[in-house]
This record gives structure tokens, sequence and C-alpha cells, in this order.
């Protein structure tokens, strides 16, 4: 009698979140702000709150290919030393515009001046 009284709350909302998660829920609704008959604002929410599973078994896996989700991404692998040639290139291109733009440095190399 007494768990019919005061039943235990945290056995029921595990319950409640086991078959939310196990069944899915969705929330939708529309938010409008309008001034004098013209829609200022609209913004349209949608959410659904489900397990990995489920959402997989609906066709939903979007974090599966999400770079920034994913240890590994499923990207165009870059060709074997690749990235040790482009960077030797972007050396070299910073090492030329810093000679360019300090000619009197002591690493640069003298120019001639003529005195026509």
């Amino acid at each position: 009698m007494p768990d019919l009284v005061s039943p235990n709350r945290g056995h029921g909302l595990v319950e409640i979140l086991d078959r939310v998660l196990d069944k899915g829920l969705v929330i939708a609704g529309d938010i409008k702000i309008n001034l004098a008959n013209v829609e200022l604002l609209t913004i349209q929410v949608r959410l659904l709150v489900c397990s990995i599973d489920k959402a997989e078994q609906i066709g939903l896996n979007w974090w599966r290919h999400d770079p920034r989700l994913t240890a590994n991404p499923t990207g165009p692998a870059m060709p074997a030393g690749e990235l040790e040639r482009r960077l030797e290139r972007i050396e070299r291109r910073l090492e030329a515009l810093a000679e360019r733009e300090a000619p009197d440095s002591p690493a640069a190399p003298k120019r001639k001046r003529s005195t026509e």
C-alpha cells in the first residue's frame, strides 16, 4: 500500500526516460513575432529526443559523417609526404617575402645601387 500512496519518483523517472529514448519524442513549435501585421521574426523549433540506436533506425546518422564529431574523417587522405612538401613551399615563400620587405637586413643579399 505505501508504494501506491507515494511511488518512488526515481524509478518512475527512469522508466519514463527509458521509454522516451526507446520510442522517441518529437517537439515541434513555431515562434512568430509580428508588429502591425508585419512579420519580423519566425523561429521554427524541431526537436527529436531518442537513443542513438533509434535515430539510426529511422535514418538519422549525421554525426557519423561530421568531421567535427568523428575521430577519423571520411574525406580523402593526403598522400604521404604531401604535408611536408606543402610546408616547405610555404616556408620558401615566406622567406622570399621577408627578403623583399627588408632589403637592408643582414640575411638579405645586398643590392648594388647605381649612381648615374
